[in-house]
């Protein structure tokens, strides 16, 4: 999966570019090649969706086996996009608790619930994606709202695993492809961290450890030249936050 979001809609961490990628053999690429250059690679079934001018683009690339594990799902509903990667194995506990029917897949069930618990729920998003058992990662595209929300479970035993980085405009570049975010962003890159979230408007959070604020720790790859940041939870820092009522109960905020 790909997805590139425009710099207008989302400000990620300055600490995912590089100066290194100025001056690397390979520089970074612009939106449109990044989204063509994906496409390239499974021609015959691979498809992109542009969400706006101002917003980006989502690519897929669906599986050849529907049954195989773990699941690669794409889904939109009333305008909110959905690419999942993993399983959920409470999905059956979690479609019950949200009155959706059994056949609810695990990006339709992403879309419920987020649809449900922006407009009307009390939980903030760290409490709902604690909730989730299972190896995931997955990115939301509200059209409605503007906004980009993607998260990676704390997948302990392997499986799904996102990397994310800036393009040559300074667009945010989130994929499960390591050699694409390669390609696409030269040393402005890196692992997403797990069990994190990421907001458009809200930025980086650890739902593990919501009440802690993130730090950022330059990676140095291979040829010595400074490729992006890793970032982990600061436990000796505290996130200050205000109690959400009434539309600011948002779930992705």
């Amino acid at each position: 999966m790909l997805g590139v979001f425009n710099k207008g809609l989302v400000n990620p961490p300055q600490e995912l570019h590089s100066p290194a990628s100025m001056v690397s053999s390979k520089k970074p690429k612009l939106p449109e090649e990044i989204v063509k250059d994906f496409l390239s690679l499974n021609p015959k079934n691979a498809f992109s969706i542009t969400l706006g001018a101002s917003a980006g683009s989502i690519a897929y690339v669906p599986p050849q086996n529907p049954y195989s594990s773990p699941k690669r799902l794409f889904c939109a509903v009333d305008e909110i996009h959905c690419v999942f990667l993993g399983n959920l194995y409470n999905l059956c506990s979690l479609n019950k608790q949200y009155g959706l029917s059994k056949g609810t897949n695990e990006a339709m069930f992403v879309i419920e619930a987020y649809r449900t618990l922006r407009d009307r729920g009390p939980y903030p998003a760290h409490q709902v994606l604690k909730d989730l058992d299972g190896s995931f990662g997955f990115v939301v595209y509200d059209s409605k709202a503007g906004t980009v929300f993607a998260a990676l479970g704390t997948n302990e035993n392997g499986g799904v695993g996102l990397f994310w980085g800036i393009a040559a405009d300074g667009s945010l570049v989130v994929t499960d492809k390591l050699e694409v975010v390669k390609e696409s962003c030269a040393k402005s890159f890196a692992p997403f961290p797990p069990g994190c979230m990421f907001h458009s408007e809200k930025g980086l959070v650890s739902f593990e450890h919501p009440s802690r604020e993130m730090k950022a720790m330059p990676r140095i790859d291979s040829e010595g030249m400074m490729c992006g940041a890793d970032f982990s939870v600061d436990v000796h820092s505290r996130r200050s936050s205000m109690p959400r009522v009434g539309s600011e109960a948002n779930w992705a905020l």
